[in-house]
């Protein structure tokens, strides 16, 4: 046993001497790791979406709507006064749109006018048929150009497709529920150039659940919103 014990402390000594042995302060396996300190990350944001709020509400309860009817003015000019004094010429009582959206000649270029019909919620008086439903039920919107000639500018689209997704989703009305005023009544309105199935498709999306009447779109363009109250109109 002492034998033994000898040759432990001899080979002790032996592998001390030949620096086998670790130092108190160094690793076996390696220098140790610095520890580096965790710098928080700042939390994930995704971008949030482009709110729109219905600029269009009416002012009085609203008509049990169930078309959308799209027009053009088949003139290259023109605003809602001077459509109204022409409607009135006719004998009707006053213009016969619910909406009209301008080309830069005599409106902003984009810009939309709701007209009295809207936010009185009365009928129209611009898609006349045998049983009157388009003008009793259909939301007309009218905008300014002559779509046989030309096309609607970028502006107007952008402008027609805004109102016409908020309507449907208001409304809760089906694509094939936005029609041409050549759908309903033997006419050219609104011109063979105006893209009657894209602007149909049209489409808004609610923020938020219960935050009734926001809505964003993936491309948002600025448009203008006018009112003319009808008091201003003769």
């Amino acid at each position: 046993m002492n034998r033994i014990v000898r040759l432990f402390f001899h080979s002790m000594a032996v592998g001390f001497l030949a620096g086998c042995l670790p130092s108190p302060m160094q690793s076996s396996v390696g220098p140790v790791p610095t520890v580096q300190s965790v710098v928080p990350q700042p939390a994930f944001r995704p971008t949030p979406p482009v709110a729109v709020q219905n600029p269009w509400k009416p002012d009085a309860a609203p008509r049990n709507w169930r078309h959308i009817v799209l027009h053009h003015t088949a003139s290259s000019a023109g605003s809602v006064e001077s459509i109204h004094e022409a409607h009135i010429a006719r004998g009707w009582d006053g213009i016969g749109y619910h909406f009209l959206i301008g080309n830069g000649n005599g409106m902003g270029d984009g810009e939309i006018q709701s007209t009295y019909r809207w936010r009185e919620q009365v009928h129209g008086a611009h898609a006349k048929s045998p049983n009157n439903e388009y003008n009793e039920h259909g939301i007309g919107i009218c905008l300014i150009g002559n779509f046989e000639e030309t096309t609607p500018s970028d502006a107007q689209m952008a402008s027609v497709k805004r109102l016409v997704g908020v309507l449907k989703y208001e409304y809760q009305l089906t694509d094939a529920q936005v029609v041409a005023h050549r759908d309903v009544k033997a006419t050219a309105c609104p011109g063979k150039n105006f893209p009657i199935g894209e602007i149909s498709r049209s489409s808004v999306f609610p923020v938020l659940a219960g935050q009734f009447g926001t809505y964003f779109t993936e491309q948002p363009t600025a448009f203008q919103i006018v009112t003319v109250e009808r008091s201003n109109l003769r």
